[in-house]
């Protein structure tokens, strides 16, 4: 089993940047691909990005596609959103989970708390 935190969301303003963490517990992390996905109040959960379970994979929504960067570090049990350019429309309750690559929620089986990112114009 693979229990997830994420950390690093805040408020910052529309063109600035955020490093989102998501650190894991659990001897399996290297096993799973992580995804990030987000909620904003109002609409449902979008898929935000995924990477592999070595890392050499990832994939991007459209939306965040030139702008989020996601990496991850096995050996910290570790995975991160690095996110630039931010835009008001990025403003979310952001999500990280674990299981297989894909872009569907149905794809994760651990999902953690989240980490609210607000950003302003």
């Amino acid at each position: 089993q693979v229990q997830l935190v994420e950390s690093g969301g805040g408020l910052v303003q529309a063109g600035g940047s955020l490093r989102l963490s998501c650190a894991a517990s659990g001897r399996t992390f290297s096993r799973y691909a992580i995804g990030w996905f987000r909620q904003a109040p109002g609409k449902e959960r979008e898929f935000v990005a995924a990477i592999g379970w070595s890392g050499l994979s990832t994939y991007y929504a459209d939306s965040v596609k030139g702008r989020f960067t996601i990496s991850r570090d096995n050996a910290k049990n570790t995975v991160y959103l690095q996110m630039n350019s931010l835009k008001v429309e990025d403003t979310a309750v952001y999500y990280c989970a674990g299981g297989r690559y894909g872009r569907a929620s149905s794809d994760y089986e651990y999902w953690g708390q989240g980490t609210q990112v607000i950003v302003s114009s």
